[in-house]
């Protein structure tokens, strides 16, 4: 498949806004506490987005909220939990069959989402000679255990291209339908957690471009779950290491352990 991906230039940017379809995506379980004001946030960027939630079975308001704010909602294809993957590449086939020229996703449960993010990410994406964008935060001394713990160590072990990423695990990214459309073409991707750090290494062994924007900081709910106890993230942690460990072995570099004092 052709991964050529074509870039415009600054004075291009008003055009692009007029002739380029966006579409926003919320995977998003139990978030009926922020899911309307993200969307409506969203659907305020000048790019004029499209929202889709995909909604992971929620037992509370979230997919009536999400439908109130102007979105589009669908549900996640099964019943799994952790269904992170399963959420992102539903969302992307949704996307792809309403004609989306860019796909972006973001994390559903951002208390002090901005449309400037919305718009910086793709603006990124068409100015900057890039494939991929994908936002970093400032954070929290208590947050991203499992970025700190997990992910960049075994990064830097296995895929050391890669070591320079802030957030791996970033919630924020954007990019063009044919590289989204390529990744549903690769088999046995991430149904769970993993499925982050795993668009990321694909990509990159595409030989893409990628781009960390700056987003100032992330107030979001989920954080309040394990701020105090960071044990209840062990199962994303898990998934999180064995993607990373079967990308190494899929790309031939689990003898990169060796390099590794113990």
């Amino acid at each position: 498949m052709d991964t050529t991906f074509h870039h415009i230039e600054n004075n291009d940017i008003n055009v692009a806004k007029n002739d380029l379809k966006v579409i926003v995506i919320f995977p998003a379980k139990n978030e009926e506490g922020t899911i309307e004001n993200t969307v409506s946030t969203a659907s305020r960027s000048s790019f004029n987005p499209e929202i889709i939630v995909v909604d992971a079975y929620s037992n509370d308001k979230t997919a009536e909220l999400a439908t109130r704010a102007g979105a589009t909602v669908i549900q996640q294809p099964a019943q799994i939990f952790p269904g992170k993957g399963i959420a992102m590449k539903a969302g992307i086939r949704e996307a792809i069959a309403r004609s989306a020229d860019i796909i972006l996703f973001l994390d559903a449960d951002i208390k002090n989402l901005s449309q400037q993010w919305i718009n910086n990410l793709v603006s990124t994406l068409l100015v900057d000679n890039c494939d991929m964008a994908r936002g970093f935060y400032e954070r929290h001394a208590r947050d991203a255990a499992v970025t700190k713990l997990i992910a960049r160590p075994m990064l830097n072990i296995f895929f050391l291209e890669l070591s320079h990423f802030e957030q791996p695990l970033s919630g924020e990214v954007c990019a063009r339908r044919q590289l989204w459309q390529r990744m549903l073409e690769i088999p046995d991707s991430p149904n769970g957690w993993g499925i982050e750090v795993w668009f990321l290494i694909e990509i990159a062994m595409l030989g893409c471009n990628i781009r960390e924007v700056f987003m100032g900081t992330k107030d979001y709910s989920s954080f309040e779950d394990y701020r105090e106890d960071i044990s209840k993230l062990s199962k994303m942690a898990e998934q999180v290491e064995f993607t990373i460990i079967r990308e190494a072995i899929k790309y031939e570099r689990l003898h990169l352990q060796n390099n590794v004092n113990v």
